[in-house]
């Protein structure tokens, strides 16, 4: 890994990227999304920088869930007393609503029994005034069946797929079921709030033992698939790093590499450390890691 500090001049070419990328197979898949920007390849760096910390933390806070991928892999793995997982998108929120609620075993059958055609999907998705629960399936159909799972406005069906399977590429029902089942056992542990991941930040900086994972929406630093990728994409970055410098408890951030973000973490008296991982593309790409102390990773 390596890190930047203050005075330095590195840009994105200056930083060298040795890690291995994880291999993701090896990653237990705990969410019900395909989701834009999921951190399983995180996976493993997150365990190791829990089980170096002082104690168990008691809260394990993710401001911007989005797929959950890790907040999931800290409540199956108790790597933490209890998970709070925000959302502010209300597709998404109704997913994790519907979840963690006696309603998971209606999502579990209504994907089980929904025949897939591009009709059946459209006419689902034009039905109005739907319930909680039935906003949570149309979220997971609708991420399954949009290209690249992508529920912002402009998305669209998919058409050829993968390898021409088409509709079908990524609807893997018996799959979808295990894991909203799996989650309902764990739901004692996890807690959702559907609203401003800042203000969660807020309410909970105090918190001696908790510890945050914060992995904003890839708006800044010029950044364009935020815009593209998510319904709720602006977020002001400065406000995100002064909040994160008032928390008592440890954190970990993410970011998509940009020389805007560097500059924030060392204003901000953070350290940082470049990892390699893959896209959906399978292109290896670099992400910026930002912590009080990262010293775990050497």
């Amino acid at each position: 890994m390596n890190s930047f500090s203050p005075g330095s001049q590195l840009t994105f070419f200056d930083i060298p990227v040795s890690e291995p990328v994880v291999n993701v197979a090896s990653v237990p898949q705990r969410s019900p999304f395909r989701y834009p920007g999921g951190k399983t390849w995180l996976v493993p760096r997150v365990r190791e920088w829990l089980r170096c910390l002082d104690k168990k933390p008691s809260l394990f806070v993710e401001p911007f869930a989005g797929g959950a991928i890790i907040g999931l892999t800290v409540a199956f793995e108790q790597l933490a007393d209890r998970v709070v997982l925000v959302e502010l998108d209300d597709q998404v929120a109704a997913v994790w609503k519907t979840i963690l609620s006696d309603d998971n075993e209606w999502l579990a059958q209504r994907i089980l029994s929904f025949e897939l055609t591009s009709g059946n999907v459209l006419a689902e998705l034009g039905k109005e005034s739907p319930s909680t629960r039935q906003k949570a399936f149309r979220a997971i159909l609708k991420n399954r069946t949009f290209h690249g799972g992508i529920m912002a406005p402009g998305s669209s069906l998919i058409k050829n797929g993968e390898n021409g399977k088409g509709l079908r590429s990524r609807w893997y029902p018996g799959t979808l079921a295990r894991r909203i089942r799996a989650i309902a056992k764990v739901r004692h542990r996890i807690s959702f709030i559907e609203g401003d991941g800042l203000a969660v930040i807020r309410k909970y900086t105090d918190r001696n033992n908790s510890v945050f994972f914060i992995d904003p929406p890839y708006t800044a630093g010029g950044k364009k698939a935020g815009a593209r990728l998510y319904a709720h994409h602006m977020l002001d970055h400065q406000k995100l790093f002064e909040l994160a410098t008032h928390i008592t408890g440890d954190l970990l951030m993410t970011y998509d590499f940009a020389d805007e973000v560097l500059a924030l973490a060392v204003k901000h008296g953070f350290k940082t450390r470049t990892i390699a991982m893959k896209n959906t593309h399978h292109a290896q790409m670099t992400e910026l890691l930002i912590g009080r102390d990262l010293s775990w990773m050497q």
